[in-house]
């Protein structure tokens, strides 16, 4: 009996073993979901599998960093395509209650987006929001009282086709979005 539990044991941490292992700045398994996007539709994490995908945490009363974060998504969205990288982008509203499909679509596609490999999401409550930040990205998110503001991550967050946040992003910064790229095809 034990050679047998020996032998499955061997077979599994080969097996293990064959699957690819990205290299970044850490590794944080994004947590499953299921939620809303642009479309009204459900969109869940098992949709993602299989693919490199670029996550980031914004709002459309945001005042300071997400109207240049969602115009540098929707640049990453351009060198991406023409680089013929298939990824797939996802942002996460931190303002769930204001953020409807409608709202989170117009707010994108102001700022030059298309939704063929773009999700945004919403559908969920505002402390499933900070806890799924947090425990699947290590960010903050929070919803100070007395204020429609919210604090939150301005990175972008490279996750691996096995469901692994790598590395991130200053999402601000333009010159962020050729550095993704870059990492992507070095990681193909």
């Amino acid at each position: 009996m034990q050679g047998k539990i020996t032998v499955i044991l061997l077979l599994f941490i080969f097996l293990a073993a064959c699957g690819e292992n990205y290299e970044g700045d850490f590794s944080y398994e994004v947590q499953d979901f299921e939620f809303i996007n642009q479309e009204g539709e459900s969109f869940t994490l098992e949709e993602l599998e299989g693919d490199f995908w670029i996550a980031d945490f914004i709002f459309t009363n945001c005042e300071t960093v997400c109207p240049p974060m969602t115009a540098n998504m929707a640049r990453l969205q351009r060198m991406l395509d023409e680089n013929n990288i298939d990824a797939q982008l996802v942002s996460f509203s931190v303002d769930p209650s204001n953020d409807t499909p409608e709202i989170l679509k117009q707010y994108a596609a102001d700022r030059g987006g298309t939704f063929g490999n773009w999700n945004l999401l919403t559908g969920y409550s505002d402390e499933e929001i900070k806890t799924f930040a947090e425990k699947s990205f290590k960010a903050l998110v929070k919803n100070p009282k007395n204020s429609d503001q919210v604090i939150h991550a301005t990175t972008f967050y490279l996750v691996s086709p096995n469901g692994n946040a790598i590395k991130g992003y200053n999402g601000t910064e333009a010159d962020s979005m050729t550095q993704i790229v870059e990492d992507i095809q070095s990681m193909n």
